[in-house]
């Protein structure tokens, strides 16, 4: 009787272990308000971003994929929520998930994943408060608590769950408005390391990796060796005045006290925080490649809302917005639409472009499905799994989608435009509108 109950453990416990290692990894990288024409891939001519644009010819490119919003806060709140605005508990910046608000890593945890969240949050949930990242749903938490900290690339100290880690090299490295060249630590760079420490630390274990980088959000500075490339190429700049554009740094250390840095090259910094952020997306592609976790992996790319020139950069110069009006703050298509690009080898056909509308709150349904569980009631989104791996006959659709600035339904958008009044646009014929 024993030797058959040891017998039914060890199955047991043999069928757990292969369903874990059936459940695919989840990685979505977030970027923080970059363009729909800000990568190559998108028709990028002078940012260089080689990693992201080879992520889309081994992958999946979407052409009519939008954030959740204009803006930071409740864009990704419904990522994370599966919820529109029209349902959503974060509907303008500075907004807190809920108590009893039920995020994508909760539902993943759950499921047996180990659930990470490295970047900004950009949801006011400081270690310890109901709405941290800690409480939900994420195992282990790296990066700024506050989205007006993330504003800055050499913080004091960021968060490791509720510890705070310090970087005592941050301290007084402005001299006369701007930094000093080659001190400190750059945060994107400590995001990039531990992202890479967290898969190679549960390359055993399915996993969801939440990457929201801050680039390349204001204010604009990057090393000197990313930004030394484009300097060579003398394109025009306005120089950035200290202090312009900013939002209350000082609140958040000594550091930021005269708010933004000045920035001679806005121009120059722009293109290399890119180009460094589509490097470090390049290392974490090329680990899960080393550690064979590719094929099943589930890699995505996108940005929570459309490009801002508060940084002093020229979104005209480089065409940040592609072939749309608009950007961040506006529901033209410029502050809404964004890249988003799918990798999952022997999965995903390479080098294919869908133009299926979806919307952040369908990645939560999504990756459900991609885990293998059921999404929860009452959310908004629809997974788009069955596109991903071009079923395109077996993908449901949106009667609509909505923001509280525009509605699209099928190829039409409409705006309102004063009382009484609206402005509907065929997105078919004028995707400029």
């Amino acid at each position: 009787m024993k030797k058959c109950i040891l017998a039914l453990c060890a199955l047991a416990l043999t069928v757990s272990v292969a369903y874990a290692a059936k459940q695919p990894n989840i990685v979505f990288i977030l970027a923080d308000d970059l363009g729909y024409g800000d990568l190559g891939c998108y028709g990028q001519e002078k940012i260089k971003t080689p990693r992201l644009d080879q992520m889309a010819r081994e992958g999946l490119r979407y052409t009519s994929h939008y954030s959740g919003h204009n803006i930071c806060s409740p864009s990704r709140c419904a990522l994370m929520t599966g919820k529109h605005m029209g349902h959503a508990s974060v509907t303008g910046n500075g907004g807190r998930l809920r108590a009893g608000d039920v995020t994508v890593a909760m539902l993943l945890k759950k499921a047996g994943y180990r659930t990470c969240m490295i970047g900004k949050w950009g949801l006011v949930g400081r270690p310890g408060h109901p709405g941290s990242p800690n409480n939900k749903g994420f195992d282990h938490f790296f990066g700024f608590d506050n989205q007006g900290f993330a504003h800055f690339y050499y913080p004091e100290y960021l968060w490791g769950n509720d510890q705070k880690v310090l970087y005592p090299k941050n301290h007084d490295l402005r001299v006369n408005g701007k930094y000093k060249k080659g001190a400190g630590t750059y945060s994107h760079d400590e995001f990039a390391k531990e992202a890479l420490k967290f898969i190679r630390n549960n390359a055993e274990n399915p996993f969801f990796l939440y990457l929201p980088f801050a680039i390349p959000h204001a204010e604009l500075t990057v090393p000197q060796d990313s930004m030394a490339p484009y300097l060579k190429l003398n394109w025009p700049e306005k120089p950035k005045i200290e202090g312009k554009g900013n939002t209350g740094g000082g609140a958040y250390g000594s550091q930021y006290k005269g708010g933004y840095c000045g920035q001679s090259h806005p121009n120059a910094a722009y293109a290399g925080m890119i180009s460094r952020m589509d490097g470090n997306v390049g290392r974490i592609l090329d680990l899960l490649d080393e550690l064979k976790l590719s094929e099943n992996t589930l890699v995505i790319f996108s940005s929570d809302n459309g490009p801002s020139p508060e940084g002093g950069q020229s979104l005209k110069f480089f065409n940040s917005a592609g072939p749309l009006s608009g950007a961040k703050r506006t529901w033209k298509e410029g502050g809404i639409r964004v890249p988003m690009i799918a990798r999952w080898p022997g999965k995903i056909a390479p080098g294919r472009t869908s133009d299926h509308p979806s919307a952040f709150w369908d990645f939560l349904p999504t990756a459900c499905e991609v885990a293998g569980i059921k999404a929860p009631a009452g959310i908004d989104g629809i997974s788009y799994f069955p596109d991903l791996l071009g079923k395109t006959d077996e993908q449901q659709k949106h009667e609509f989608l909505y923001w509280p600035g525009a509605i699209r339904v099928g190829n039409w958008k409409l705006h309102p435009a004063g009382k009484n009044r609206y402005k509907l646009y065929d997105l078919e014929n004028d995707i400029a509108e």
